[in-house]
């Protein structure tokens, strides 16, 4: 199958899912256009990212590399186009998406009801969840959020994101850090500057493979439920449709279990 029927296949079982929504032919008719319809003109699907969180998206070497980066190349081939990467930051990611600077943001972006006020999001990739992470010796320590809202303890994390959001409605008594650099965070921890992080569980078990002394703390166990997905332009089901379409033949073909394992397994 060539790429244009492969983006007609998918742009027709967009529209046939715009159709279980409700939506009749005189409804999309009369609907604005869809960034579908812009990406394809301008040839390129700009994809927001903050390149600091692996294993979903670490700038490196001039260029981008992780699970959501691979998916987003994916995503940019299905509707004909190639991917670019538009550098953002956790504290600016809703402003700088809503503001049109990109298409899609992508690169483990946890799924809220105040972000989803703002936009729209695709259907969940990954069932997450907030874990601590923290030196091995001190795993027994830091088993509950009781056990971690303590004055002796010192909590960092990194600002502008669902963990600085979970911390600050979880941790009353702890002392908080805010620490700026999501790449080099958990090299406070080893040095002894800080007892303990909340991140994402699949962050934590990356971070425990790549910096021995580090342990989650039960990852498979989050101390909070979570969804990531892909942040869309509100309104547009068209487009969301279409990428939901995406998501699902990529999981049903393995092609998202293949990129996943290789950044995670």
């Amino acid at each position: 199958m060539t790429i244009t029927s492969s983006f007609k296949a998918l742009k027709l079982a967009a529209l046939s899912a715009t159709a279980g929504l409700g939506l009749t032919v005189a409804a999309l008719a009369q609907a604005p256009a869809s960034q579908l319809e812009a990406i394809q003109s301008r040839g390129a699907l700009q994809v927001c990212t903050t390149g600091d969180y692996k294993p979903f998206t670490l700038a490196k070497d001039g260029s981008y590399e992780g699970i959501d980066i691979e998916l987003a190349k994916s995503l940019a081939k299905a509707i004909g186009v190639e991917a670019k990467f538009v550098q953002t930051k956790w504290a600016e990611l809703m402003n700088d998406f809503t503001a049109g600077k990109c298409d899609i943001a992508m690169g483990g972006i946890s799924v809220t009801l105040d972000r989803q006020k703002r936009a729209f999001f695709s259907a969940p990739y990954l069932i997450n969840g907030k874990a601590p992470i923290a030196r091995c010796a001190d795993v027994s320590k830091f088993q509950t959020v009781a056990d971690i809202d303590k004055p002796e303890t010192r909590v960092i994390v990194n600002p502008g994101g669902t963990n600085e959001r979970f911390v600050r409605a979880n941790f009353k008594q702890a002392k908080i850090e805010i620490f700026p650099d999501n790449v080099t965070i958990w090299d406070q921890i080893l040095a002894g500057k800080a007892d303990i992080m909340v991140a994402e569980s699949i962050e934590t078990k990356v971070q425990e493979k790549i910096r021995p002394g580090l342990c989650a703390i039960n990852p498979d166990a989050p101390l909070q439920y979570g969804e990531m997905g892909y942040l869309l332009p509100r309104g547009d089901i068209v487009f969301k449709a279409f990428v939901d379409q995406w998501l699902h033949l990529a999981k049903a073909t393995g092609e998202f279990a293949k990129i996943y394992d290789q950044f995670v397994r």
